[in-house]
C-alpha cells in the first residue's frame, strides 16, 4: 500500500475487519452498496444552504386605488329583498317603511291603481315581499290576497318597468292539504273549536260550516251537552309553508246526546255536481230554496188578482217578493239557464231548467249577474240577477214562478223535494269516496261505542 495512504489503509482495515473472512464479507457488502447507488463514493457532497450567497430582488408593487373602487361600488345597482308580515293597525306607509321602500311614486301608484290597491286591504299576518334599490326605490312587490272562502286566492304583483309601474293579478299556486280534527264538548262548541290541542284552533270558516251542516238536526244553543263529540275532515290551502285559507268540510260527524249525525261531501268527477250526502248516499241539500231572496216578504201570492196596470182580474201564476232595488236574486236550485233576456211584461227575465221536469222563472230584474246567459250552469244559491222594476211593474220586486212540465204551480205549496238522486254509476263512485271518509272517522274516534248513526 502506498505510504501516502496510511490513513486510508487504517480506515479500510477498521471497516473490513482483521480476519480474511470478515474482510471478504465486508468487501462484498461495500461492492453491493456501490452497485446499488452507483458511484456514490466519488460524487461531491452538495453544499450546505447556509453557505450559498443571498440574492436580493426589489420590485415595485402598485397599491389599489381605493377612491376608484368606492366610485365603482356607487355606480353598481344595489338591490335588496325584504319580507314582512302585516301587523295589526298597519298603514301602507308603515308597511312600506319596514320593507325598505322610500318611493313616493310607488305609494301614489298603489293608492290609485285598481289592482295594486288590494295591498292596502291585506289582513293581519299576511306576508309581503319587496325588492328595492339602494336608495329605497321600489323594483317589485308581491302579496297574496284572499277575498273569501269560495273565491280563488290571487297573487298581486307590482313591477317597475322603466319609470312606470304595472300591476298584475294572477291565480296563486297553492298546496292543498287534508286535515282531520276530533273535539269533545266540555263547555261550548266555540271553546272546543278554540282548543290548542290536536293541531290547534279550527279555522273560523270550518266552524261556520259545522254549524251550517248540522243545524237542521242540532240546536247549538240548547242541545249540546258535556261529552258530545265531533270529528271533522276538511281541506286547507297553503303557500310557502303558510296557510292561506281553509276550504270546505269534506266530511263531518257529530255525536249529540248519544245520536250520531254524519255528512260527506261528494262531487261527481263526470257530472261535476257536488253536495253533502249521508253515508248511504242520500242527499242532504234540498232541491229548491223556499225563497230566491235572502230577506224579503211576499207582496202578492199565487191566486186571482186585479192586475196592477190593466185592472183586469186574472190568474197570478207566481209569487211576488217585495225587496229593495238591487237586492241579489239567487238560483233556487241547480240547473242550466234556459233563457236570459227581455220578455214582454216580464222585463228582464231568466228561466232555469232543473233536473227532471222542473223549471223556475225570475222576472222584473234590474240587471243580470255577470256570466248569466243561455246554456250557463248555475248552482243553488248562485246570484243570477238583481231586483228591479222592468216590464209591467209598478215597483221594485221579484216575480218568481215554479213550473212542473211547463205548468205553473204555487211555489209555497210544493213539498220539500230532495236533491236529484244519484245514477247507479254515480253511486258506485260515491261509495268509494264515502269509504275513505268512514275510515278517517274510525281513526279519529276514541272508542267504537254503540251510537246509532243516521
Amino acid at each position: 500500500m502506498d505510504p501516502t495512504n496510511k490513513f486510508t489503509g487504517k480506515r479500510l482495515t477498521g471497516l473490513l475487519g482483521t480476519t480474511r473472512k470478515a474482510r471478504i464479507i465486508s468487501a462484498g457488502a461495500i461492492f453491493l452498496t456501490v452497485c446499488a447507488f452507483g458511484a456514490a463514493g466519488v460524487a461531491p457532497l452538495a453544499p450546505d444552504a447556509s453557505d450559498l450567497p443571498v440574492k436580493s430582488i426589489a420590485q415595485n408593487l402598485e397599491l389599489p386605488n381605493l377612491a376608484d373602487q368606492i366610485t365603482a361600488l356607487q355606480k353598481d345597482d344595489q338591490q335588496f329583498i325584504h319580507e314582512e308580515k302585516v301587523r295589526p293597525g298597519d298603514t301602507l306607509a308603515a308597511l312600506l317603511t319596514r320593507l325598505g321602500v322610500d318611493d313616493a311614486a310607488a305609494v301614489d301608484f298603489i293608492k290609485s291603481d285598481k289592482v295594486a290597491k288590494a295591498v292596502m286591504q291585506l289582513k293581519t299576518g299576511k306576508r309581503v315581499q319587496a325588492q328595492t334599490g339602494e336608495n329605497g326605490e321600489l323594483q317589485w312587490l308581491r302579496a297574496t290576497v284572499v277575498d273569501g272562502r269560495d273565491n280563488p286566492v290571487k297573487l298581486i304583483s307590482i313591477t317597475r318597468e322603466g319609470g312606470k309601474f304595472t300591476a298584475e293579478e294572477t291565480p296563486a299556486l297553492l298546496e292543498r292539504r287534508v286535515e282531520m280534527r276530533a273535539r269533545e264538548i266540555t263547555n261550548s262548541l266555540y271553546s272546543a273549536t278554540d282548543a290548542t290541542t290536536d293541531g290547534g284552533k279550527l279555522p273560523d270558516a270550518i266552524v261556520a260550516q259545522i254549524i251550517e251542516m248540522f243545524s237542521t238536526s242540532i240546536d247549538f244553543r240548547s242541545d249540546l251537552k258535556r261529552g258530545d263529540r265531533f270529528n271533522v275532515v276538511y281541506e286547507t290551502f297553503w303557500q310557502d309553508g303558510e296557510m292561506v285559507r281553509a276550504g270546505r268540510i269534506l266530511a263531518g260527524e257529530f255525536v249529540n246526546r248519544g245520536v250520531t249525525y254524519q255528512s260527506v261531501w261528494y262531487e261527481d268527477p263526470v257530472s261535476k255536481q257536488g253536495g253533502y250526502y249521508t253515508f248511504d248516499g242520500k242527499a242532504l241539500k234540498k232541491a229548491f230554496l223556499k225563497s230566491p231572496l235572502e230577506f224579503s216578504r211576499i207582496s202578492s201570492g199565487f191566486s186571482l188578482r186585479s192586475h196592477p196596470i190593466s185592472g183586469a182580474w186574472k190568474a197570478h201564476k207566481g209569487v211576488d217578493f217585495a225587496a229593495a232595488l238591487g237586492t241579489p236574486i239567487r238560483a233556487s236550485g241547480d240547473g242550466v239557464i234556459d233563457f236570459a233576456g227581455v220578455q214582454g211584461g216580464y222585463g228582464n227575465f231568466v228561466t232555469i231548467k232543473h233536473w227532471a221536469n222542473y223549471t223556475t222563472a225570475y222576472a222584473h230584474m234590474s240587471r243580470f249577474a255577470p256570466g248569466i246567459r243561455k246554456g250557463s250552469k248555475v248552482s243553488q244559491g248562485d246570484v243570477i240577477g238583481y231586483v228591479g222594476s222592468t216590464g209591467w211593474s209598478t215597483g221594485a220586486h221579484l216575480h218568481y214562478e215554479f213550473r212542473v212540465n211547463n205548468d205553473a204551480v204555487d211555489p209555497m205549496s210544493i213539498k220539500v223535494l230532495a236533491q236529484a238522486p244519484m245514477t247507479p254509476a254515480e253511486r258506485a263512485r260515491f261509495q268509494i269516496a264515502a269509504a275513505d271518509m268512514s275510515h278517517r272517522f274510525a281513526l279519529l274516534r276514541p272508542t267504537t261505542g254503540s251510537n246509532m248513526a243516521r
